[in-house]
């Protein structure tokens, strides 16, 4: 039977409800102010074999930033509590997806030492009205919280579009093979004997 996690985070610029769904795809409802962002997390869930619930509201009269660093936190979160709950996983994930012009990788360590390297240039500051930098911030959100080492590289691309979806498709995959269940002992998960 499904378990889906619940995380919720309320400060006085953001509302932030998220269920997340390992394993069920089916279950994406995404409500955010920023339909591109909203996008992008769609396509994450859907290549990435996840269901997301989200239900996120924010001061984006002031700036998007707030709403879109605070939902990586609350992703990540989830993702942590989904490694407790599983409590060993295959560890290791990696995707390379193309979209059209722009090719992207995403390569997760699930090792509970958050580290991101984001090697990503967009061409356009901007895709419609939302501005492309803020993806490293929801990225730095997501890694700090999940704990997980995320390395993030777009090859090239010519439409800023395309990359940062190649991008958001990859790092879903990623996960999906990172967090794939392995045994009941984290002791398979590091010569150490857990991570």
């Amino acid at each position: 039977m499904e378990n889906p996690i619940h995380i919720e985070r309320i400060t006085k610029e953001t509302r932030i409800t998220l269920s997340l769904h390992p394993g069920n795809p089916d279950r994406i409802s995404l409500n955010t102010p920023l339909p591109f962002f909203t996008h992008l997390l769609h396509a994450a869930s859907f290549h990435g074999g996840f269901g997301l619930e989200l239900e996120a509201q924010g001061d984006i009269e002031v700036d998007p930033h707030h709403l879109v660093e605070d939902t990586g936190i609350v992703l990540g979160s989830a993702f942590r509590e989904h490694l407790q709950r599983v409590e060993a996983v295959r560890r290791y994930g990696y995707a390379i997806i193309p979209m059209d012009d722009a090719l992207c990788q995403a390569v997760v360590d699930v090792c509970e030492r958050p580290y991101l390297v984001y090697r990503v240039t967009f061409p356009q500051a901007q895709a419609g009205d939302f501005p492309l930098f803020l993806l490293k911030e929801f990225f730095l959100g997501f890694v700090n919280n999940a704990r997980i080492n995320l390395h993030l590289e777009a090859f090239y691309g010519e439409n800023g579009h395309h990359i940062a979806e190649a991008l958001f498709k990859a790092w879903g995959k990623a996960l999906e093979e990172a967090y794939t269940p392995r045994g009941t002992s984290r002791s398979r998960m590091s010569t150490k004997g857990t991570i």
